[in-house]
């Protein structure tokens, strides 16, 4: 399963709002790159793509592809907008290392 906090949720309808979509739900997948070598990745779809793992959080669609699924099961995603917020912020069980930044992993 992944899941997001109420902050995510919040920040994810603001973002929506912002670019005017109407999105289905938001797609995390992980792709090579970053400081650590795995890096996170969320965009706005109208819908799943064939195969993809579906999961519901705090109202939100989440799409996960299954390949990105065996980096992320587990995974709960925040945002941290304080003073020295870093944005979308992902606590992952899976990961062994992440850079400072936290947008990166090694798992």
């Amino acid at each position: 399963m992944i899941s997001m906090t109420e902050s995510a949720a919040h920040r994810l309808d603001d973002l929506a709002r912002e670019q005017a979509l109407d999105a289905g739900g938001v797609r995390v997948s992980v792709r090579g790159g970053g400081c650590s070598g795995l890096s996170y990745v969320l965009d706005f779809e109208s819908q799943p793509r064939t195969g993809d793992k579906i999961f519901e959080s705090q109202g939100k669609t989440i799409y996960v592809d299954l390949k990105s699924f065996l980096f992320l099961n587990g995974t709960m995603m925040d945002y941290d907008g304080g003073l020295n917020g870093k944005g979308f912020v992902f606590q992952n069980p899976n990961a062994r290392a992440s850079c400072g930044c936290g947008t990166s992993f090694a798992a």
